[in-house]
């Protein structure tokens, strides 16, 4: 990734979804399909029936209820906001020409993985394990931040994939360091793995690498996850009542979300119990 100048990192704030200062850009930009996630199909650029004329959702507490289980576990990062309030400076899709409002929807999607990179370098500098390679994560994140907030035209020209490459790295590294000595043996790497259906009820998954393991409807009921690496392993209906997730890295709220727990499960103090986990 090439260097961009450089740019204050963004507040923790700034990396949650803040749906007052957006334009429904979730809501609008991204196509869904009639599944069990989604209620209805609805294509790229095209409103949510759903929308509210102030970019409210009409069913916001009524979301699982109404067959829109997709829009509870997704998260933006803060990239609605951003490029609703500064990428346009406040300029709504619905104000300006069919160009722009199709530029605005090209450019979210883009500015949305580079939030979620944000989010990962952030809690990755907050590890102490992680120190050796603090120098470097930080120059990371302030060109990311920077990359961020370029022009609109050239946002959506940006090769992101090469940025989440380079970044990938440095995360990589990180959850090594974080997670020595937590887990060893080949059991622990189970990066990818298709662990659909699983039973690992009390499993010792401490220091595990489960990225990218698809944990769709896993029996994970007590399993020990501290400091195991989660990044962008897939939680749908994963089962994780009474399991411990304290210390666990680069979790995202949305994972939580698509997953089942109970009142036992342990979680990190940042996140918040889904409400439709049993008491």
């Amino acid at each position: 990734m090439r260097d961009e100048p450089g740019g204050a990192a963004p507040a923790r704030s700034e990396l949650q979804a803040d749906c007052a200062r957006c334009f429904g850009l979730c809501c609008v930009a991204l196509p869904f399909a009639a599944s069990a996630d989604f209620a209805v199909d609805k294509a790229a650029g095209s409103p949510c029936r759903n929308l509210r004329t102030d970019f409210g959702c009409g069913i916001h507490t009524e979301l699982r209820q109404r067959g829109f289980n997709g829009c509870t576990v997704y998260d933006c990062f803060g990239a609605g906001q951003k490029v609703s309030q500064i990428t346009f400076g406040g300029e709504d899709w619905r104000s300006g020409s069919g160009d722009r409002a199709r530029l605005m929807f090209d450019v979210f999607p883009v500015v949305r993985q580079l939030q979620e990179l944000l989010r990962y370098l952030t809690e990755a500098l907050d590890l102490p394990a992680a120190r050796p390679v603090h120098a470097e994560l930080r120059r990371a994140l302030d060109r990311t931040e920077a990359l961020t907030r370029r022009a609109p035209e050239e946002l959506a020209e940006l090769d992101v994939a090469a940025v989440r490459g380079d970044v990938n790295v440095l995360l990589l590294r990180t959850s090594e360091l974080a997670r020595a000595g937590l887990g060893r043996g080949r059991k622990k790497e189970r990066r990818g793995a298709d662990l659909m259906g699983a039973r690992l009820k009390g499993a010792d998954l401490r220091g595990a690498n489960l990225r990218g393991a698809f944990l769709i409807a896993a029996d994970l009921t007590g399993a020990d996850l501290r400091g195991a690496d989660l990044i962008g392993a897939d939680l749908r209906d994963t089962d994780l009542t009474d399991a411990d997730l304290t210390g666990v890295l680069f979790l995202t709220q949305p994972q939580l979300n698509a997953a089942k727990g109970s009142a036992g499960t342990r979680l990190p103090a940042s996140f918040t119990r889904p409400g439709h986990w049993t008491a």
